[in-house]
């Protein structure tokens, strides 16, 4: 892709959110992954788990990985109880959000983040069962 190109896409995303949707939506995507993640907790784990998470991002089309890319976003919830309480509904108003501007998208979005989730699950010794019932909620909330 030349540079341009690449210019012309980020100038598109720009128009079709703004900062703070990309951000809520940002957040979202990234909070379904680590919500599978703490499922099942450990040191080690959370990085296999981390590099899986961006794998299957990496991997989005280019749409999807230019609406996702930027730094760190930090999650609004001050604790894990309001985290695990709240991602779900973060994400189904994210996924509202991309339906309404672009349904196409909002498609592939689902499907990306139903793989990440998976593979985030699968990164580390398996699936347990905590990972499994994290994943069904994910996929629950993308339905």
């Amino acid at each position: 892709m030349t540079r341009g190109h690449a210019s012309a896409m980020m100038d598109a995303m720009a128009d079709q959110f703004t900062d703070e949707e990309t951000t809520r939506i940002r957040r979202a995507v990234l909070g379904a992954l680590a919500y599978v993640s703490k499922a099942d907790p450990g040191f080690f784990a959370s990085f296999s788990e981390s590099a899986a998470g961006a794998k299957a991002l990496s991997e989005a089309p280019q749409d999807l990985r230019e609406l996702l890319m930027g730094g760190f976003v930090l999650p609004e919830r001050e604790t894990p109880e309001q985290f695990d309480a709240t991602v779900v509904g973060d994400l189904q108003e994210a996924i509202a959000l991309v339906e309404a501007r672009d349904p196409a998208m909002a498609g592939s979005l689902k499907q990306v983040v139903s793989a990440a989730v998976e593979q985030v699950a699968s990164a580390s010794k398996g699936v347990s069962a905590e990972e499994q019932r994290a994943v069904d909620e994910i996929r629950g909330a993308l339905a």
